[in-house]
This record gives structure tokens, sequence and C-alpha cells, in this order.
């Protein structure tokens, strides 16, 4: 066999490519995943500075019954704790432990919002619903991961009696998929309170998905060590299993009639199966479908036009603080990862309106007329806050500790400030107002406590990660969505026109999270296995 012939090629070592490439390894292919950056896992991936241990991407994990079974298949063991999480509004917080927290949390809305508890309850009452409705989702362990055909007992004990409450369970969740704000508009009046339960989400996340988050925070773990210690785990194990891994190597071509990719030093590698794990805007940009049949090719362009047309969801802004205070002081506040928004007005039509203004008429606007704005969007905005030593000591010096605060933002505002050179002014002033906010309100010991920090924009996990507009869940819902989005059909989210050609990861399917990637990237390898046998 060729020195640069291999069975599958995958391309993007984020969780979605490293699961494809431990699969398809551990059946005996000759396995190569290639990846621009220097260190694999995506947004799946921790780095440390200055002795403090930080969150590149994602600040905790959810099982969603794919994770622990997929570390079961592979035999990984993975020291993991549990993602506590708290949720406030100015004073007011709830530290959620199990479901009866629901209750502590209506309590909380009341209190703010005292005129509107009828609407609170009603809302409250629809997430109930859907928790009951995620249990049955995530109610077993995907059976993707399961021998199915060894495993007798799991097909007739628990597949089977669950497969008509999940058919059961999907209607449901197809009926609630409008955008949250609307249908927050339908049972809520007071647009503060709307905002209030809504604003942390993406811009016309479907209500299902939103409205499911209660659930999420009960599921949320932690790997001792870090959310990369999940990515480092499955690369170890691609490797074990006789994989190839290719890293600061970047794909700028793949010639899909003659099946070979080229990088960026001009050096070709051939394939039987591709897997792209990487944006898909990419794949589409680089692939060359000449000499394939207008079959495929009439399909080709038809799906190419769909997903250049589509944008990447939101992104966020992270900033990063090292601070000289013990992890005791943010430990009587609230628990490592936090969602927290410090005005009850709510932003209104600060985040969307009036910046689309802003961006629209980009050429006409003063900088004063940005910062002020950005001044609003700030004090009125919610933020997650992760706090990586409230979960694993370790990860700090003694006596001190990190925290990472993110918030939605706009790719296009940063793009703009980039190119009217002045993104590094907008930079500070974010920080400033950040650390300005935090310290008036929940965490007072920020005023003079932070010893160093730095901050990642849009632009910054598009550069670092490869990521369309710098989004950190695939696609907007803002139009139609060029790929998968209904649970019932995410096998056939990693099928591509090219008969030989796979997707995985964020892009494969919409809505986009760690288990979803990790079961797109299964689910490739799955299809490639099957063809092959």
């Amino acid at each position: 066999m060729q020195e640069n012939k291999y069975d599958t090629i995958i391309v993007g070592a984020g969780i979605g490519g490293l699961t494809s490439a431990v699969y398809l390894a551990r059946e005996g292919q000759k396995v190569l995943l290639i990846e621009k950056n220097h260190e694999c896992g995506g947004l799946v991936n921790s780095f440390v500075h200055n002795g403090f241990h930080f969150e590149a991407g994602v600040r905790a994990l959810e099982d969603a019954g794919i994770i622990f079974p997929m570390l079961k298949d592979l035999g990984i063991e993975l020291e993991v704790v549990k993602s506590y999480v708290s949720v406030g509004v100015e004073n007011e917080i709830v530290h959620v432990k199990d479901l009866n927290s629901l209750t502590e949390y209506k309590q909380l809305l009341i209190k703010l919002f005292p005129d509107d508890k009828v609407d609170i309850e009603r809302i409250l009452k629809i997430i109930r619903k859907i928790m009951k409705h995620m249990e049955v989702l995530y109610g077993i362990e995907n059976p993707v991961f399961k021998d199915l055909k060894r495993d007798r007992a799991f097909i007739f004990k628990k597949l089977l009696p669950w497969f008509p409450k999940f058919i059961f369970t999907v209607g449901k969740i197809n009926r609630m998929n409008m955008p949250i704000e609307d249908y927050l508009k339908t049972i809520i009046k007071n647009p503060a309170l709307r905002d209030v339960i809504s604003q942390h989400f993406f811009k016309n996340t479907p209500s299902f998905f939103a409205l499911s988050y209660f659930s999420l925070y009960l599921d949320y773990f932690y790997p001792k060590g870090g959310v990369g210690k999940l990515a480092t785990a499955v690369k170890d194990k691609v490797i074990e299993s006789g994989g190839e891994i290719k890293t600061g190597t970047k794909i700028i071509e793949v010639l899909a009639d003659k099946c070979i990719v080229k990088d960026d030093n001009n050096t070709e590698y051939q394939y039987d199966n591709l897997v792209w794990a990487a944006d898909l805007k990419l794949f589409y940009n680089n692939t060359n479908t000449k000499g394939l049949s207008p079959q495929i090719t009439d399909k080709f362009e038809d799906d190419k036009k769909k997903v250049l047309e589509t944008r990447g969801g939101d992104s966020i802004f992270s900033l990063f603080l090292e601070i000289d205070e013990p992890l005791e002081s943010f430990k009587k506040i609230a628990h490592g990862h936090f969602f927290y928004t410090p005005s009850k007005i709510g932003l209104g039509d600060t985040h969307w309106g009036e910046l689309n203004n802003l961006l629209n008429n980009w050429e006409g606007i003063d900088k004063e007329q940005v910062l002020n704005w950005v001044d609003k969007f700030i004090r009125l905005n919610t933020f997650e806050i992760s706090i990586p030593g409230l979960k694993d000591p370790d990860l700090v010096p003694g006596g001190k500790t990190a925290m990472v605060v993110s918030f939605l933002a706009e790719y296009n505002l940063f793009k703009k400030l980039q190119e009217s050179e002045w993104l590094e002014e907008f930079k500070i002033k974010i920080e400033e107002l950040v650390l300005k906010v935090l310290s008036e309100s929940i965490y007072p010991m920020l005023k003079d406590k932070v010893i160093h920090s730095f901050s990642f924009t849009p632009l910054s996990y598009h550069n670092r990660v490869g990521t369309s507009e710098g989004a950190i869940t695939g696609w907007s819902f803002e139009k139609p969505i060029p790929v998968v989005s209904k649970i019932q059909f995410s096998d056939r989210s990693v099928l591509t026109s090219i008969p030989n050609i796979y997707q995985a990861g964020q892009w494969a399917y919409s809505p986009a999270g760690v288990p979803m990637c990790i079961l797109t990237g299964k689910l490739a390898a799955d299809r490639i296995i099957k063809k092959n046998k």
C-alpha cells in the first residue's frame, strides 16, 4: 500500500473527527486524521496560562446518553465530577441541584416580577413538561454505541420499551420548532421577563431546545483536569488503535474524482473514504467535482449553494481572568458554572435591533455611538461564568482563582471593527465594562484583585478553530438550515452528495453540541464500516 494511501482520511480533529478516527482505527482501517491546528479537540479544549487552567471552548459537558456510552465502549476511563449550575438575576441566585430547583427558579422570577406571576407559572409548567420529554430523549444509552447483536438484554429490556416513547416525544419536539423569542411572546406579556428567560440563547433558537436547558443543567459534568481531557483521551485512543494524526496541516483542495486531498504544502493524500469534520463552507469551496457524474455534480452544486448562503450561528466574546482571591470567596456566591444577569431590565432591542442599525449604517456611525451601544449592551446582558477551580481545585495556583466570562457576540461587528482599525480599543473597553458590571454587582472582589486578563473575540474563534462566522454551535437558526435538523433523521446527517465522502461534527447536524458532534462522528464511521463489510 502506498505511503500516502489511506482507507479513510478524516479532515478536522474536533471531537467529531476524533470519534470517527477512533472507531475506524479500531476496526483495523488505515486512518489519517488531519488537523490545521497544532492541538486536537477544536472547541473541546483546555489551556494553561500563568499556571491558571482555562477552557478554550465549551465550559462543561452534557452526557445526553452519548458521551459516557462512547467512553465505555472505547474502554476510556475519564475521572469526572458533577458540574453544578447556578442561575442568578441581580442579587437573586438559584443553585440548580435537582428537579426541586425549578420551584426555586419560579420563586426567583416571581420575586423579581411579582405582577407576572400567572405568566411565570405557565412557562414553568411548560418547562416541566419539556424536562419529562428530555428524560425520554436521553433516557437510555444511545444504541449507536451498543453492540446490539450481543446485548440482547439491552434490546428487550430497554430499547424496545423506550422506542414508542421516543417516537411520541419526537412529535412533541417537532411541534415546538418556533423561535424562542416568538414562542415566549405567546405566553409572557412582559418583555423584560421574556428577556431574562431567553437572552442567553442563540438568536431564533427552537423553543424546545431553549426550554430544555434546565434539564441540561442537571446533566452537566466536568472532567478532572479540564474539558480538554475528553479530547485528549479520545486522541490517545486513536493512536493506540493504530490511527495516524497529522496536526499543523491545512487541507486546501479535495479532488473528488481522484479521491485525493491536498494540503498547504502541496502534499497529496489518497483515500477510499473521506470524512469531512471541519467547516462545511471550506469543504464546498475547496472541493473539485470535475470528472464525477452530472447527477452527483448537480446535487453537489445545489447543496453548495444552500451551505454558502447560510451563515454560522452566534459567536461569543470570552474574558479570561486570573484573580488573586481564593476559591472559597467565589464558592460562597455561586457554583463553578453560573448564568448571571446583572439587571432585570433585559436587553430589549439592544442586541439585535440597535446593533443591526449600527452595522447597516456603519459608514455614517462614529466611534462614540458604538461605545455607547456596547456600554448599554454589557450592563443589560447575561453572562456565562465558568470557574474551573470550583470543579477541580488543582486547576489554579493556591489561594487564587481563574474565571471565564462569556456572552453572545456578533461576528460582523468585530469584523467591521477590525477593518476600521480600532478592534483592540474596543476589546479593552469591553473588558473594562465587564469587570465594572460584575464588580459592582455579584463579584465585588474583582474590583482590585485581577492580576491579569485577556480575551477572545468571535474573530479569535474563527481564526483558531476555522469555524464560519466564529460560530460555536454550527448553523444560525435565522435561515433554513442546510443540514439535517430532526433527531429521527440523524442517521442521514453524515451523508453528502458524493458517495464516498461523509460529514461529521457541528456542521453536520443542527442544533449541535458536543454529544451530537460525537454521534455524527460515530455515524460516519459506521457507514464506512458497514459499506466495507
